[in-house]
């Protein structure tokens, strides 16, 4: 069994052969070749954390796997993340577990780039100007994904605390091109935005209608069983696309209250959600239709995300023989 641990996956993961990966992994998924069940998890309510598994099945990228994913909101981001992982992944012919791999560093990359994924197949093909909502981990991911699939020139980067976000610009100013810069507010950073990356674990909305340009793509990845990102009237205008409608509109740890919440209180419908990304890269539905039109990625995650990250690194891992073989029975 292959055992890797986080700075072996950061250095195996490509983040431009991810984006790419995704897009045949998301049509799978819309089109019932993968198997993904609904996530399921063990609720920690003295830390509003839960423990959380994800098996999947992705027959075109030949990886079976699970991931045990944590989400702890109150560790402090960075010296302790607020989403911790392992993945497991078997062999589709046998069953036989193959590898054990640090899922944190996977879970950071894939959902930021399934959000560039989104933004490549949503977003105007002249954005330049990205807001981060947040200060976190995932934050960071989608800065240095979002960047890759469009000319950003400007990122704006807004969070609770002020000090983070300066911290945030900083580091990112070293490692992308363009001008990065922290601002005092979420309204700030979202006013005449073209993207907007919405990371946070918010309960009130931190992206609302009044905030927003015309044209902007956004993309929400947030969770928090007690509150929500996106505002009513965003949700009720916006093209809304997401990964796998069964996935957003189960219940919760599953599912989205950016969602559920304005179709329990009969504002929208399900049929509101417009389209899976797959459906997109599959030509089945229409994208964006006009310049001013906004759009909407709602993402809750998904293990076929996972799955295509692991194929990606683990065939990388045996090419280059790194990781430790160690034997289980």
């Amino acid at each position: 069994m292959l055992v890797l641990g986080r700075s072996q996956v950061e250095a195996l993961l490509d983040v431009d052969s991810l984006i790419d990966a995704l897009a045949p992994a998301m049509a799978d998924l819309s089109t019932g070749r993968a198997s993904v069940p609904d996530r399921i998890a063990a609720l920690v309510p003295e830390r509003d954390g839960f423990l959380a598994a994800m098996p999947g099945f992705l027959p075109s990228a030949g990886a079976l796997m699970t991931k045990l994913v944590s989400l702890f909101p109150h560790n402090d981001g960075a010296r302790l993340p607020t989403h911790q992982a392992l993945i497991v992944a078997f062999d589709p012919d046998t069953g036989e577990p193959a590898a054990l791999l640090d899922g944190t560093a996977i879970t950071a990359a894939r959902t930021g780039a399934c959000s560039a994924l989104s933004v490549r197949l949503l977003a105007r093909e002249d954005a330049t100007v990205l807001a981060v909502l947040g200060t976190g981990v995932q934050a960071r991911s989608h800065a240095r994904a979002i960047c890759r699939v469009r000319p950003i020139r400007q990122i704006r980067i807004a969070g609770r605390d002020r000090a983070k976000a300066a911290a945030l610009a900083e580091e990112l100013s070293a490692v992308l091109e363009g001008e990065i810069r922290a601002v005092s507010s979420y309204a700030e950073a979202l006013d005449g935005a073209d993207i907007a990356a919405a990371t946070t674990h918010a309960v009130e909305p931190v992206i609302r209608r009044s905030w927003l340009t015309p044209g902007v793509h956004i993309t929400s990845v947030g969770y928090n069983p007690a509150g929500r990102e996106i505002d009513d009237a965003t949700v009720a205008e916006a093209l809304v696309c997401v990964e796998s409608r069964q996935a957003v509109l189960a219940p919760l740890p599953a599912g989205s209250n950016d969602l559920l919440l304005p179709i329990r209180d009969g504002l929208i419908t399900a049929d509101h959600v417009h389209a899976e990304l797959g459906e997109l890269i599959a030509g089945s539905r229409p994208g964006r239709t006009a310049p001013d039109q906004i759009t909407l990625y709602k993402s809750v995650g998904v293990a076929v995300q996972d799955a295509a990250a692991t194929a990606l690194i683990l065939a990388s891992a045996r090419e280059q023989s790194i990781g430790e073989e160690v034997t289980l029975r």
